[in-house]
């Protein structure tokens, strides 16, 4: 089992930027692959970046490549998402998830573990 708290969520000004933490404990994460979502009000869970925890090899969603970066501290155990150029269409609850088998998915349904998500708000 494994267990992930995001935290960094909050409000802040279009073109503005944020960081989300994801915790990782009950297992490394490095038996993992990650990954962040986000959902707005009314609409499905969408894939936002994802990273092969022990390659480091990342993907992104096309919206928010060039100005998302998901990164990883292993010693904390921590998953990153730096946020730049934020723009109010990126306004959403941002989901950490985590996968035991290989490989990176972009739907939800591919991840087994997630956490509770913290608030991203973005003002025009």
């Amino acid at each position: 089992q494994v267990q992930l708290v995001e935290s960094g969520g909050g409000l802040v000004q279009a073109g503005g930027s944020l960081r989300l933490s994801c915790a990782v404990s009950g297992r490394t994460a490095s038996s993992y692959s990650m990954a962040w979502f986000r959902q707005a009000p009314g609409k499905e869970r969408e894939f936002v970046a994802a990273m092969i925890w022990s390659a480091g090899s990342t993907y992104y969603a096309d919206s928010v490549k060039g100005r998302f970066t998901i990164s990883r501290d292993n010693a904390k155990n921590t998953m990153y998402l730096q946020m730049n150029s934020l723009k109010p269409e990126d306004t959403a609850v941002y989901y950490c998830a985590a996968r035991s088998l290989p490989g990176v998915k972009t739907r939800a349904s591919g991840y087994d573990y997630w956490g509770q998500g913290t608030q991203v708000t973005v003002s025009s």
